[in-house]
């Protein structure tokens, strides 16, 4: 179990990930590190709640939070795009900023400000 200061700097550590590759025009891999961005909330979330969560990737802990009860409509939307599929053109199907979203979903589930 990690305390807070540790899933924060595994949190911020990804956005800086996120946003340098975003600079470098690597928008898929600012994808990847948004992911696992929100991975590392959706985690804490469940420790918070004292849920148990899968084993495994950002993706199946993300996909373990999209099937909790009542969560509001504007957070499984959030979910809903750091599930989605790129088209064949490497891109996703809706232009969603996904660094400013894990900001998001850290802010609704968790609290404290969206990107710090």
């Amino acid at each position: 179990m990690k305390n807070p200061s540790e899933w924060e700097q595994d949190f911020q550590i990804e956005i800086q990930s996120a946003q340098a590759a975003r600079e470098r025009g690597n928008e898929g891999m600012a994808r990847v590190c948004a992911r696992r961005a929100a991975g590392i909330v959706a985690a804490q979330f469940f420790l918070q709640q004292g849920i148990s969560q899968p084993a495994g990737s950002a993706l199946e802990r993300l996909k373990r939070l999209r099937e909790l009860p009542d969560l509001p409509p504007q957070v499984l939307n959030l979910i809903e795009h750091f599930l989605m599929r790129i088209t064949p053109e490497h891109r996703l199907p809706i232009e969603v900023d996904l660094v400013a979203e894990a900001g998001w979903l850290r802010k609704a589930l968790i609290g404290g400000s969206d990107l710090e």
